[in-house]
């Protein structure tokens, strides 16, 4: 009986070529494979039961339009005799712009997408930023409600309704919130503002303990008001009184206590500046002994000047009226800001212009951008068009101008009380004060 192909003792002669057609498990010869791959017929072999192919059929390649030939050479350009040569992978194909082919846009893939949105302004082309937490805090706060009103009509509304009724707060309460806001700012190191006009007179003084009041009572301390007159300043007179008497020229004399910096301390200082208590600000006056000659200078100034840096926030710097005076030039040097005070008065007017052509030509640089102007009214009833005349040639020169009202708590020339100052002019310096921060 003759022997069948699928009897497992049935074995091929090897001398017999492969059938193309069978799959089957066995092992190819080089002949084989060259038989195959040149799509000759093979030798005749004992017939098989055919089995269906298990490799996948090649696949059909893409449009001769969408695919460029110097890739995919056609087949006849292939030698059928030529041996086969190992696989060598194509280099990459970098397209040019007469090869591209555009395509119909996909119509699902096409439609946007919410969430993958780029907001306006950004670059497509950066990776995508999400609000991260602190962005989410940070809006949360700009977005915060400052609560209802307290002011006038609204506030009565409110109170008369048992807090039933809240109406929201008017335009005149939402500017004071504002303004108390930009004072209360955070500054990423102290920050010194020197009041100038070379002319006595021209409320240098008492725009410091305003300031100093305004400040120190808004941002909760960490405030000094210092008078840096190279003799004898009224600082100290016009501040609250201390125990002490030590003042500028002490504090000199004292001052290799505090090189240390670990072990000297804020408190150390109680010994020197007066505590302005309620208003929440320190003074530091200048000399007051009749028997001392000396003058402070440049180096003295920045000695001090570094010493008050380390334990506040805010140095607010009462100068002289010697604009040539060492100490005057290094506080002028060293400040932060500069706020010009003048009074409406054609004379102390004119010698704050005076100092700016001076500060000027002696090559202050971007005068106008770190400096504001306050102007005093010095009675109830001033000269309209001057004080219009002094605000344009002000606003030309600095980067604001901010108008104080008289008040007759500040007339007397004795120690300034905080609290019997106006309604209006606490308000008014505190719109000047925000004007300061947020020149800072």
């Amino acid at each position: 009986m003759t022997q069948q192909p699928h009897d497992p003792a049935f074995r091929h002669p090897i001398e017999s070529a492969p059938d193309l057609s069978d799959t089957s498990d066995r092992l190819y010869t080089s002949e084989d494979l060259a038989a195959y791959a040149s799509g000759q017929a093979a030798p005749s072999r004992p017939a098989a039961a055919p089995v269906p192919p298990s490799f996948p059929p090649p696949a059909t390649p893409p449009p001769a339009a969408a695919v460029p030939d110097r890739l995919w050479p056609p087949a006849e350009r292939l030698d059928p005799d030529a041996p086969l040569e190992p696989y060598t992978p194509p280099a990459r194909f970098v397209p040019t712009a007469s090869e591209l082919v555009p395509t119909a846009p996909d119509p699902v893939a096409s439609e946007p997408v919410a969430s993958e949105q780029v907001p306006d302004g950004d670059d497509p082309g950066d990776p995508r930023r999400f609000m991260s937490a602190t962005d989410f805090l940070d809006r949360r706060a700009d977005d915060a409600d400052h609560g209802p009103a307290t002011w006038g009509w609204r506030g009565r509304v409110r109170r008369w309704s048992g807090g039933l009724i809240k109406p929201q707060m008017g335009a005149e309460e939402l500017e004071y919130a504002q303004d108390r806001r930009t004072i209360q700012r955070d500054f990423d190191g102290p920050r010194t503002i020197a009041f100038i006009n070379p002319k006595g007179g021209a409320a240098k003084t008492t725009s410091v303990l305003a300031a100093g009041f305004t400040f120190g009572t808004v941002r909760g301390g960490g405030v000094v008001a210092w008078d840096n007159n190279e003799t004898r300043g009224t600082l100290g007179i016009r501040g609250t009184r201390s125990t002490h008497r030590n003042t500028t020229r002490e504090l000199l004399e004292d001052l290799g206590r505090f090189n240390d910096v670990y072990q000297s301390r804020i408190g150390d200082l109680g010994a020197f500046v007066r505590s302005q208590v309620a208003a929440h600000f320190d003074v530091l006056a200048s000399d007051e002994r009749p028997d001392v000659t000396g003058m402070i200078h440049a180096d003295d100034f920045n000695a001090v000047h570094r010493l008050l840096e380390r334990f506040y926030r805010v140095v607010l710097v009462d100068t002289g009226n010697n604009m040539r005076a060492e100490n005057w030039l290094a506080a002028a040097d060293a400040a932060d800001l500069l706020v010009v005070t003048s009074t409406i008065r054609e004379d102390t007017g004119y010698s704050g212009l005076w100092m700016l052509d001076a500060l000027q030509d002696a090559g202050y640089q971007n005068l106008k951008y770190k400096t504001v102007t306050v102007l005093s009214d010095p009675s109830d009833q001033v000269d309209a068009k001057l004080a219009q005349d002094l605000v344009d040639v002000y606003e030309q020169r600095t980067r604001a101008v901010y108008r104080v009202p008289y008040d007759p708590a500040l007339v007397s020339g004795s120690v300034v009380p905080y609290s019997q100052l106006s309604a209006n002019t606490r308000r008014q310096w505190l719109r000047a004060c925000a004007g300061m921060a947020s020149a800072l």
